[in-house]
């Protein structure tokens, strides 16, 4: 029972990250490093949780969270994505296995359409200068959410 309460409220306070995550983005373009530490930082609690066995599991997770940060940081280096997305993205993949992972990066693919096509509607109708900044976090932090929800609301899965 105590291992089930620890693995939830890990969740929940992942969550609640993703949440502040899509806020601070939405609201100044910006995903604080300190946010994108902890949830890197909880992630070893949710293996512990979790039982994931240091080897192969903990080195998979690590390794995920590797390639995920690297494939983002070449599209950051060509100015397609934020650093503070590309930071969120490696810390979420310490989270997921790589199905549940790739699930959460079509996810936020979809998600990111929308967010961007809000995004240069609300631009274009306020007539700012320049192109638009889209707020990837809040893409990010919906995939996040959803995958988080499907665990536990979808009972069969």
């Amino acid at each position: 029972m105590s291992g089930e309460f620890f693995r939830v409220a890990l969740m929940s306070a992942l969550g609640a990250l993703l949440i502040w995550a899509a806020v601070t983005d939405l609201r100044s373009r910006i995903i604080s490093n300190r946010l994108n530490l902890a949830i890197a930082t909880l992630a070893p609690l949710w293996w512990i949780a979790s039982g994931l066995p240091l080897w192969p599991g903990a080195a998979l997770q690590l390794l995920l969270g590797v390639i995920v940060f690297a494939a983002f940081a070449a599209l950051f280096a060509f100015g397609l994505m934020g650093g503070g997305d590309v930071k969120l993205l490696g810390a979420l993949a310490l989270w997921f296995p790589w199905p549940v992972l790739l699930s959460l990066i079509v996810l936020m693919a979809i998600a990111g359409g929308g967010v961007t096509i809000a995004t240069v509607i609300d631009h274009k109708l306020r007539h700012r200068e320049g192109q638009p900044e889209i707020p990837y976090g809040v893409a990010i932090s919906l995939a996040g959410l959803w995958v988080i929800g499907e665990r536990y609301l979808n009972h069969f899965a």
